[in-house]
């Protein structure tokens, strides 16, 4: 429904997994949501007064009902200003429960465009709600018209419909010159406002569904999370009907940040019958992450995300988009298998006669560097453990590559007992260790030249928080460029050998298959080209 209307905001790249996580827990959440509905009738609950079972309740608007529709605009969260014209922001009237033949485009639909006028204080992010009423034809929302107001014949709900979004801002500069290419005026924010700004925004769309819905629903035994939907009349037991307002296609990248330059808003509100199958989908989607404990959503997306999805869903052809899907699930299963073939060749490994030990040390540098890097450029907590977990397990490999042992008697600072590593007999003994040793003195001649030399260029041209941001940026980036090149020592070491015998063959051939699949999609699916590069070069 926004097609005509302005766009704001850049559009933000898209990754392929970001994009195939996202889908997959989606479909998890549906699958859950609809387990319920597969099981049995709910056990009736039992009243607290006599044990008896309570009843099922029924719709309070049976089917066909003739209704009226009226929308306000207010700043209040509790809205009385019922006399207010200009708080009406649409009035509709004798629309029909769950008519699906009627409206606008003939599929139980209505439209309405209209401009909010706004105040100063929602200028200054301000919030703004919306207050849904439907009353049976004949009846009126406001409570104080004792004559044309009935409880039982009014359905009411409310939302805020602005949204706060914070715009984080990183104080960058170039560290020989000292000068940023960082907006004036958003460094004139920040000085203001912090690092974290909160700033109020917009969309232009919004659509009211009304669910079709007379299941005879149990007080306390809905399943979660339609529980939070149903509300039921505390006297009568009945339930009034279900009001959903439906923004989940509104893309993030169409939000607007509301300020003193705005005087009204743009507002298309739109009013359409809902089946309960489709609105079980979008409630499940709209659920809250399982794992959302102190304070924050340990997987909450980012606008890029969340818009993914959608454009995914929206823009691609479904033969693909379940070809995506499925081998997504493919690609997870293969990745399972070469981490646990991983971890059981090396736990089970008893020689490392062809074998790089240094590669092993190698890889606990990269993934150290990694989690640094993200730890200090504020990325979700879940990537984080995943990367702390990846460490933990290199760290565990060289205990498993070498012998590690404490030496009490010798101890660090007179307090703690030093670690010492002495390379395996089987590593000594084989020329193993001749072969390991000459490939990373040959392979040190490239490495570190072109670090030194990405070095001067970060250093030169590109903006950083400080000096440790400027290290960790810096062998992250030169890692991310070069890191395939650390592959070569194990290749130096095989052609020596004159065998291959000695690898983690099943480990390695599910990797392969993982990257085959990293290559197709880098084809089919939209991303950055870099990003389509990066995946081309690990294959």
């Amino acid at each position: 429904a926004a097609k005509n209307l302005p766009k704001w905001g850049k559009k933000q790249p898209r990754a392929l997994w970001r994009v195939i996580v996202a889908v997959r827990w989606r479909i998890f959440i549906i699958w859950a949501i609809s387990s319920w509905f597969r099981r049995g009738p709910a056990p009736q609950e039992q009243s607290s007064a006599g044990g008896t079972p309570r009843a099922p309740s029924r719709n309070l608007f049976p089917k066909d009902t003739l209704m009226d529709l009226y929308v306000y605009i207010s700043e209040h969260e509790h809205f009385t200003d019922f006399n207010v014209s200009s708080a009406l922001f649409w009035q509709k009237r004798d629309l029909v429960y769950g008519d699906w033949t009627s409206g606008e485009n003939a599929d139980g639909c209505y439209e309405h465009y209209g401009e909010v006028d706004i105040s100063q204080s929602v200028q200054q992010n301000g919030s703004i709600y919306i207050h849904v009423y439907f009353t049976k034809s004949g009846f009126h929302p406001d409570p104080r018209q004792k004559n044309l107001y009935r409880r039982l014949a009014t359905v009411h709900t409310s939302r805020m419909i602005n949204k706060y979004k914070r715009r984080r801002f990183q104080k960058t500069k170039n560290l020989l010159t000292g000068e940023t290419e960082a907006d004036p005026e958003m460094i004139k924010r920040a000085e203001d406002y912090g690092p974290v700004e909160v700033i109020s925004h917009w969309h232009p769309n919004l659509t009211i569904n009304m669910v079709d819905d007379h299941t005879p629903w149990v007080k306390g035994s809905v399943p979660p999370p339609l529980d939070q939907y149903v509300k039921f009349d505390a006297i009568s037991g009945d339930y009034y009907p279900i009001l959903y307002f439906n923004d989940y296609w509104n893309l993030q990248k169409d939000y607007f940040p509301i300020n003193e330059t705005l005087q009204r808003l743009p507002f298309r509100l739109s009013f359409c019958p809902l089946s309960l199958w489709r609105w079980q989908l979008y409630a499940a989607q709209s659920t809250k992450s399982p794992w959302n404990f102190l304070g924050e959503d340990l997987y909450e997306q980012s606008d890029e995300e969340q818009d993914s999805v959608k454009v995914a869903l929206l823009e691609t052809n479904p033969y693909l988009l379940a070809l995506t899907i499925i081998v997504s699930i493919v690609h997870s299963i293969f990745e399972f298998l070469a981490f646990k073939n991983d971890i059981q060749f090396w736990n089970s490994r008893q020689s490392l006669e062809g074998l790089s030990v240094r590669s092993v040390f190698f890889g606990v540098f990269q993934s150290l560097v990694v989690l640094l890097y993200i730890l200090d450029n504020e990325t979700n907590f879940v990537v984080q453990v995943s990367v702390f977990i990846g460490l933990l397990i290199d760290l565990w490999k060289i205990t498993k590559v070498m012998d590690v042992r404490l030496d009490r008697e010798n101890k660090v600072a007179g307090v703690f007992p030093r670690v010492t590593f002495k390379d395996k007999s089987t590593y000594i003994e084989s020329s193993t260790k001749v072969y390991d040793d000459m490939a990373f003195r040959y392979l040190s001649w490239i490495l570190f030249p072109l670090l030194g030399c990405y070095a001067v260029y970060s250093l030169l041209y590109l903006e950083h928080k400080g000096w440790y941001s400027w290290v960790l940026s810096m062998l992250y980036g030169f890692l991310l460029t070069f890191g395939f090149i650390t592959m070569t020592p194990q290749l130096f070491i095989n052609y020596k050998l004159k065998s291959v015998a000695h690898l983690p063959w099943r480990m390695l051939t599910y990797k392969a298959l993982n990257t085959f699949i990293d290559d197709l999609f880098a084809f089919v699916i939209k991303m950055p080209m870099m990003y389509r590069i990066g995946c081309l070069r690990d294959g």
